[in-house]
């Protein structure tokens, strides 16, 4: 006979819809702050060297890879991939708890 395992603590405050939105837009920043560093490294470039390839500052560059901050613009975010040698693509997808209603016009 197999043992259902019971919920962790997370499980439960996942279940708390208020939770969750908060917990999904704080893991989406970390997310973006892991990306841009990710890519730099990848292209090789330090802080300061990102820095100057977009005109701004190390410390500017250092809060764009920080988890706690939000505040992107895609034109920032282009530029960062562009002076490390990629394209921004994003994407949307359907979110699975929503159904999506096609139209037909």
């Amino acid at each position: 006979m197999r043992k259902t395992k019971g919920k962790t603590y997370m499980d439960k405050l996942m279940a708390n819809a208020k939770f969750r939105k908060l917990f999904e837009q704080e893991y989406q920043n970390l997310l973006i702050s892991e990306q841009i560093a990710k890519l730099r490294y990848q292209a090789g470039l330090t802080q300061e060297a990102l820095a100057k390839k977009i005109i701004t500052t190390k410390s500017t560059i250092s809060r764009y890879e920080s988890a706690d901050y939000q505040n992107y613009t895609i034109g920032t975010l282009r530029k960062i991939a562009r002076a490390c040698g990629a394209r921004l693509k994003i994407l949307f997808t359907p979110d699975n708890k929503h159904q999506v209603v096609k139209r037909v016009v």
